[in-house]
């Protein structure tokens, strides 16, 4: 059969450095840190204190008392990025049948602070089970997805991805191949996170996976730097509006990019660790290019997992090298996690809409806070502290998660 050709036409995002995409565009060329001390919770008996917090976001301008009851925060970022999207694509009861129209959201934790905050509520209680009738309908990784198809009436397939760091790229890929599948004519796709809480700082930080640089919360976020000491966890939500090509010309919608490949695989090498010689990252990035109908060769740009920590930003590199060669070294490559923090399941979402971004606008953002350079780690183009004009035309975006999960999503100027 012939497959469909699938664009992007619509764009959402909530994010520690702006709670609209012009607003993450704007600080992404800038090299704005969105990192601080955390103002969630009392963090002064935790080893991390800092975090990627969202900033002037009330979602009482978007929700009543009476709706928040029943929404966990992950939710809510999910719904209001949405709702920029499905805005900025124009897709409406007059252009789209709904029936072909569906949603594939995910989240890393889903609602981990309802979650938490039951729990703790019972274990502190005599042992009656009083337990919200909202409590399960909050917490669990699906909802989102449900809930977005219900606002917008949306009858199409409708589920939801988990793949850690990974989900949300996971969602854009499986929404890709519903569509160029025929089975579809367009897709909600994208994630969404709300893990700054004292389970998230405490989990992440025992592991030793975040950074401690309390002090200078701005710079700690350093992919690919010596001093790098693990990643500043962020909050957020990206969605994108991908649809059939042919179907997005015949209503004159803006198109943003197309997207043209995939790429799914599995380090099977350590739990939380990545492969050190990163090798499903390579067999992921391969796959992507190949399935575009593209040669290494052909990429401008890699917006790269890069979460600051010390095994991960020696293994990608590495992948990187291992697949292009020589011709990696002519890359434009970034993480603009150095300035948005980790946003867990929809870091995948924010960098693919990044992604997206640089390819329309010819700017490369920069991997901000870098100091020193690592001699584990070649000296590919990292857009070190400063954004780079340049015509991007084709351009891949990796995300990983815990489990050995990596993806990578490919992208064309279309």
């Amino acid at each position: 059969m012939e497959l469909k050709r699938v664009v992007v036409t619509g764009l959402g995002a909530l994010t520690p450095i702006g709670n609209n995409v012009p607003a993450l565009w704007d600080s992404l060329i800038k090299g704005v840190s969105g990192a601080g001390p955390i103002t969630h919770f009392d963090a002064s008996k935790f080893r991390c204190q800092i975090a990627s917090e969202l900033k002037g976001f009330d979602p009482l301008n978007f929700f009543d008392r009476k709706e928040m009851r029943l929404l966990d925060g992950y939710t809510v970022y999910g719904l209001v990025t949405v709702e920029e999207a499905m805005r900025d694509s124009g897709l409406d009861d007059t252009n789209v049948d709904k029936d072909r129209f569906g949603v594939i959201w995910g989240s890393g934790m889903g609602g981990v602070k309802s979650l938490q905050d039951e729990l703790r509520e019972f274990a502190l209680s005599d042992g009656n089970p009083r337990f919200s009738p909202y409590w399960i309908p909050k917490v669990i990784v699906d909802i989102c997805a449900g809930q977005i198809a219900i606002r917008y009436g949306l009858r199409g397939p409708n589920y939801s991805t988990t793949a850690a760091c990974a989900t949300s790229a996971v969602a854009i890929g499986d929404a890709f191949n519903l569509i160029r599948l025929g089975k579809v004519d367009a897709m909600v796709a994208g994630g969404s996170e709300c893990a700054v809480v004292e389970a998230g700082i405490g989990g992440f930080g025992n592991m030793r996976a975040l950074s401690t640089r309390n002090d200078d919360p701005q710079t700690a976020s350093r992919p690919f730097d010596k001093d790098r000491d693990g990643f500043v966890l962020g909050e957020g939500s990206g969605a994108l509006i991908l649809e059939e090509l042919e179907h997005a010309k015949a209503r004159g919608a803006h198109i943003y990019a197309e997207i043209t490949g995939t790429g799914l695989s599995a380090d099977a090498y350590h739990i939380t660790a990545s492969h050190p010689d990163g090798l499903g990252v390579i067999s992921a990035m391969r796959q992507a290019v190949e399935e575009s109908g593209m040669k290494v060769t052909d990429v401008d740009h890699i917006n790269t997992h890069g979460t600051s920590t010390p095994i991960g930003d020696i293994s990608e590199p590495k992948a990187i090298m291992g697949l292009f060669g020589d011709y990696a070294y002519k890359i434009a490559i970034n993480s603009t996690k150095s300035m948005t923090g980790h946003l867990l399941g929809a870091a995948g979402a924010v960098e693919a809409i990044a992604t997206i971004l640089t390819i329309k606008n010819g700017i490369v953002p920069p991997t901000i806070n870098h100091f020193t350079d690592d001699p584990q780690i070649p000296a590919l183009d990292f857009t070190f502290n400063k954004a780079q004009q340049r015509e991007v035309n084709f351009a891949i975006s990796n995300a990983f998660g815990f489990g050995g999960h990596n993806v990578c999503l490919a992208f064309r100027k279309y």
